[in-house]
């Protein structure tokens, strides 16, 4: 067997780790790092992750579903694969996990916080430009922002790729040791207890050729999503090119038809023709003629 460990950034080994009921105390560690508060009790859907869904391109097939203090709904996800639509189906979820809180008929009082936290290793382009690997996300008032209209529906954003960057300045110093943990599973902050049962739990698993066969057919699909994603932004350069140099070419030809009728009215206005022939020759309108 190989001494390698799996890959945590690999959605199935990323969810073996966190969402697997037995490990609830490294998940709620995790958490606690995350959102920065200290959780009394944690449950996790105990769901098992079928080999079907390991082909299966719907958001959220791997994803992390737990309870927190039996209070509030959390949805974890890690995503490898940039498909360019992540916030608005990050949305798309949380609302709906949002509204499955409540039955019908029942007081709206019984909606349940839901949160939803995001993993990407990748960088999104609409916050690009924001300094800092996590990023929290609300509903507040656009002016006065310190004002927050409810705080039932939020959504964490981890930006893997930024973390190298933002990792000295980051207001969650306790979550750095669980990213650097992810990035590079070799290395363990021994400070922390739950990391370290956390390496133990991906050496077991790495260990085990069940484990390593599930691991490796997810790999091998997100191998096949990002070539995917990057063969259809080719096609889309070339597309978009091809478009560009037809429209240029077919622009380029309706303004030299134009100019040759042009050229030919004065011809025929100089050898005094009838200027309603002259229209009905050309195409011009007699205002254009009486212009030239």
């Amino acid at each position: 067997m190989s001494n390698k460990l799996l890959n945590p950034k690999n959605d199935y080994v990323f969810k073996r780790l966190f969402g697997h009921v037995g490990n609830e105390t490294i998940t709620k560690n995790l958490l606690s790092c995350i959102l920065q508060l200290d959780i009394t009790d944690i449950q996790l859907d105990s769901n098992p992750i079928t080999e079907k869904e390991l082909f299966d391109d719907k958001v959220g097939i791997l994803d992390i579903k737990a309870k927190i203090d039996n209070t509030t709904n959390i949805d974890i996800e890690m995503q490898v694969v940039d498909k360019k639509n992540i916030e608005k189906r990050i949305l798309f979820y949380l609302s709906k996990m949002y509204t499955k809180t409540i039955s019908s008929g029942d007081d709206y009082d019984k909606l349940e916080k839901c949160v939803s936290i995001l993993f990407t290793d990748y960088n999104l382009d609409v916050i690009k430009n924001i300094p800092k690997y996590i990023t929290k996300w609300n509903i507040r008032e656009e002016e006065y922002r310190q004002i927050v209209l409810t705080d039932v529906m939020e959504i964490y954003i981890i930006e893997l790729k930024k973390f190298k960057d933002y990792k000295e300045k980051s207001n969650h110093k306790s979550l750095n040791s669980w990213i650097e943990f992810i990035e590079s599973p070799e290395v363990v902050d021994m400070s922390n207890k739950e990391i370290q049962k956390a390496k133990k739990v991906l050496e077991e698993i790495s260990q085990n050729e069940h484990e390593q066969y599930l691991a490796e057919l997810r790999e091998k699909y997100i191998m096949d999503q990002k070539a995917t994603e990057a063969a259809g932004y080719d096609k889309g350069l070339k597309t978009g090119l091809k478009q560009g140099i037809q429209q240029g070419l077919q622009q380029g030809l309706k303004q030299g038809m134009q100019k040759e009728k042009i050229e030919n009215a004065k011809k025929m206005l100089d050898e005094k023709i009838d200027i309603n022939t002259i229209s009905r020759i050309t195409g011009l309108s007699i205002q254009d003629l009486k212009n030239l």
